[in-house]
Order: structure tokens, then sequence, then C-alpha cells
């Protein structure tokens, strides 16, 4: 049904790739992702020792024999070092992964072109997540194989320019040659179809696989997604220069206060720690932590498995664009 640069890229049946979740973006989930058509994730700051992260690539691989793609987050870290940024890379190379979704600093920046050079001599296609039309053209500059055009409706750190998904996706890809995905506000076939229309060659969500069966995570916080609309995330962290959404809850609120009152940041980063989010999806509190989940939960209506989720997104998406056309005469 479909064939797109993404699809005839990694040889995959549908242009749907999971995108990262600290914390929620491992091997189960991955390759339930993968399996059903798609393209999982595995996100490498999970993993603070070479070891580690070369054992999730390997349970991975034992449960899938289809492509997946690793994320690295190049961003400052209170928990993470260089170090861990670049013995990620050096993995992904030497295990030959499909791809990598850089998020953050281009990788090229943060750990130079001798690792761009690295990945590529590996084979490892590299996409660049990025909120403007600038960065993605230094991203095709530098020699990365594609871009994830991310608006500001995803969860995460969407960039503080707060281009939207509609406005971003054909900027970009009107500007470079490279494939672009689009990413934000991505939850079913119709946003499916839309992306297409846009000029994305594939799209990536991460909120909405969240709420899917295969999800480690507590079944409190899927439920939480099915009965929140689109009006219950917000931004934060702004004055840290380091802008997150996320759903609406107590500590969000708690970080949202001390914001407007100008409290430094020693007062603040506590309440963003990753860690206090890895717990939370584990107890399935919903107001301990930051948990960063985009606007496209007001899609999110049921928790099916993944094939069920991306069989059907490809149905709608069809259907979408069929009765599109048929309102042209």
């Amino acid at each position: 049904m479909f064939k797109t640069a993404i699809t005839e890229m990694f040889g995959i049946k549908y242009p749907i790739i999971c995108g990262a979740m600290m914390f929620i973006c491992k091997p189960q989930l991955c390759a339930a992702v993968s399996n059903a058509g798609g393209m999982g994730n595995l996100t490498a700051g999970n993993w603070e020792t070479e070891e580690e992260f070369r054992n999730a690539i390997n349970e991975t691989r034992k449960l899938t024999d289809k492509p997946f793609t690793v994320n690295l987050t190049l961003l400052p870290s209170v928990r993470l070092k260089p170090e861990n940024y670049a013995m990620w890379a050096r993995v992904c190379a030497e295990e030959k992964i499909a791809a990598l979704e850089i998020s953050g600093t281009p990788i090229d920046k943060a750990l130079g072109m001798e690792t761009v050079e690295m990945l590529k001599k590996a084979s490892v296609k590299l996409f660049h997540k990025v909120g403007s039309v600038r960065h993605a053209v230094h991203a095709e500059h530098v020699g990365y194989d594609g871009i994830y055009a991310a608006g500001v409706e995803e969860g995460g750190h969407p960039l503080n320019d707060d281009v939207t998904t509609m406005l971003l996706t054909p900027r970009i890809a009107e500007t470079v040659k490279i494939p672009v995905v689009t990413v934000g506000g991505i939850a079913d076939g119709r946003s499916l179809a839309a992306a297409m229309v846009l000029g994305a060659q594939g799209v990536m969500m991460a909120s909405r696989f969240i709420a899917t069966q295969e999800c480690d995570i507590h079944d409190n916080l899927k439920q939480e997604l099915v009965k929140r609309q689109e009006l219950d995330t917000v931004l934060y962290g702004q004055s840290l220069g380091l802008q997150g959404r996320g759903l609406k809850n107590k500590t969000v609120s708690e970080i949202a206060a001390l914001e407007r009152r100008g409290a430094k940041p020693e007062e603040i980063i506590p309440l963003m720690s990753g860690l206090r989010g890895r717990e939370a999806w584990k107890t399935g509190d919903v107001d301990s932590a930051p948990l960063m989940v985009g606007q496209s939960i007001g899609l999110i209506r049921d928790i099916p498995t993944c094939r069920e989720l991306l069989d059907r997104m490809a149905k709608e998406a069809k259907e979408c664009l069929d009765k599109a056309g048929q309102l042209i005469q």
C-alpha cells in the first residue's frame, strides 16, 4: 500500500516510526513496532554502560529480525556524560544499527565529523530531529540522510521557535532534498494522511505508542492518556533554555510556578529530573513527575496492540486520501 522514500530506505511495510521516549523505548516495545510493519526505537539514554546498551540491542534482535532505529539525545544531562554519547555512537556503528534519531545538538557538533563519517561508513542512516528550516538545512549540508520535522505539538523538547507541524513539514520539505518525516500531532490514520499531503515521506509518533499493549508502563498511565484531551499538555522549562511539553499535573504546575517567580535553576532542575519520570512510569503516579507527552493524546481512544494500531492507521490513511480525492471534480 505504501511506497515512500522511508519504506524503500528501510524495507518496511508502513512509513511509521516510533519516536524516542526515555525509560519507555526498550526492546519489547521496539520489537513490537518493527514486527508490526513500522520501525521501532531504542532510546540509548536508558543504558549508561556499553555492556547494558549492547545487551539491549541483542535482546531486541532476538525479538525481531526487522530494522529499528536508536535515539541519541545530545542535550545537557545531570545523569549522563559526554562519554556516554560517544560510546552510544561507536556501538551503533559497530552493531550496524539501521538508523539513528539524533535529538538536541547535531552529532557533527557534539561528537565531530569523524563520528558522522564512522557511522556513514557503517551504513547507519542519520536523521536529525529539528524544529526549524535552518537546522534542517544544516543537517542536509553535513550529510544526514533525512529530517524529522518536529512541530511544537510534540511531547519531549520542542524547539522554542514554536512552529506547528502544519507549517514546519511543508517548509522543510520544499527546502531540502532529503526525505522529511513529520513529528508532532501524529496518532491516527488521518494525521498520517495529512503528513503525506504536506510533503512528508513518513511519520514519527511517540505518545500514541505509550497507550499500546506492548508498552511496559503502569496501566494507570495508559488509561490516563485515553482519558486526557489535547488541551491537557503544557510547555515548561523555558527559563532554563530547555523547553519541554508534558502532561498537566501537580509537578508541572509546581515547575511553572517556580518559573513565574524567577526561581533559580537549582530549585527547578530537581523537579525536572528524568529519574522522577522513570519511577512514575513504573508506579503509575500521574502527579509525581513531568510526563512528556504531546498534544496528540487528544486522538488516543484505546489501548491496542502495535500491530492493530499500525494496520488501522494504514487503512484509515488510505480511506482519508481516497475521500479527499473525491472532493476534487
